[in-house]
């Protein structure tokens, strides 16, 4: 058995003396997990950095099998991510959230999805409203989406303002008027077809929005807690939008 893809890196572990267990996000085949025969020797260890792009070809005898992984650099974005904190904590922040997927599952647009975050980890409020949205995809591939675009109780699509804690479905304004204190708030962000910029207050919203149905349909059922990245990242992320603009951290010049 053997097959080529793009991926990125989203961890390694120690195997043995020399070798590592790494897995990926790959394009065509989702999360995968291969050894790397030499993974510690100092040649590879800067390649097998979360967040870099690589090009990996898997083979083993039997489909089934753990299989070993030859790996060749495309992109090595690690160090670049490690200059901020939201960048730091975000790679790890998404992993966790992939490692809720079936292993070799197929999810070609949350890979798409994940090369597009790491390139803008520098920028807080742009990170953020990806990362939320990111949190969206993967709750929508687990079987959880979210119904944001119509009022669950009207069917209208104007003045969408809360998001129902029962059924994940938007409702508008008036119809949500009644029981506004029980309901989450919808980001105007996340509107259909906003042109709506994510302040730090509609990210705050965001956040415990994605938070309240992952923490609902996905972690609960299992025993689970939300990685501790993930709060890492959405406290670095508030106070990055927080500080005066000059003072905020920039992308390091190529």
């Amino acid at each position: 058995m053997q097959w080529s893809d793009e991926a990125i890196v989203l961890g390694v572990r120690r195997h043995g003396e020399t070798s590592v267990i790494v897995e990926v996000m790959t394009r065509d085949r989702g999360r995968h997990l291969g050894m790397v025969r030499g993974g510690r020797s100092r040649t590879m260890q800067p390649v097998l950095q979360p967040g870099n792009s690589v090009d990996v070809t898997w083979r083993a005898r039997l489909d089934e099998h753990l299989g070993e992984f030859r790996i060749e650099p495309l992109e090595l974005r690690a160090g670049r991510l490690m200059e901020t904190a939201t960048a730091v904590y975000g790679v790890q922040a998404m992993a966790a959230l992939l490692r809720f997927l079936p292993e070799r599952d197929p999810h070609p647009h949350l890979y798409e999805a994940l090369a597009v975050i790491l390139d803008h980890l520098h920028e807080p409020a742009d990170a953020g409203e990806l990362f939320v949205r990111f949190e969206l995809a993967v709750l929508n591939d687990l079987g959880f989406g979210l119904g944001l675009f119509e009022c669950a109780a009207t069917g209208t699509r104007e003045n969408l303002c809360y998001v129902s804690p029962k059924s994940g479905r938007a409702v508008s304004r008036e119809a949500g008027a009644p029981w506004a204190d029980k309901m989450l708030a919808l980001p105007a962000f996340l509107g259909d077809e906003s042109r709506h910029a994510a302040d730090a207050a509609a990210l705050a919203e965001g956040f415990r929005l994605t938070a309240f149905f992952l923490n609902r349909h996905v972690c609960e059922p299992r025993g689970l807690e939300l990685a501790s990245a993930r709060e890492g990242f959405v406290q670095a992320a508030m106070k990055a939008l927080s500080m005066p603009r000059h003072d905020q951290p920039k992308e390091a010049s190529a």
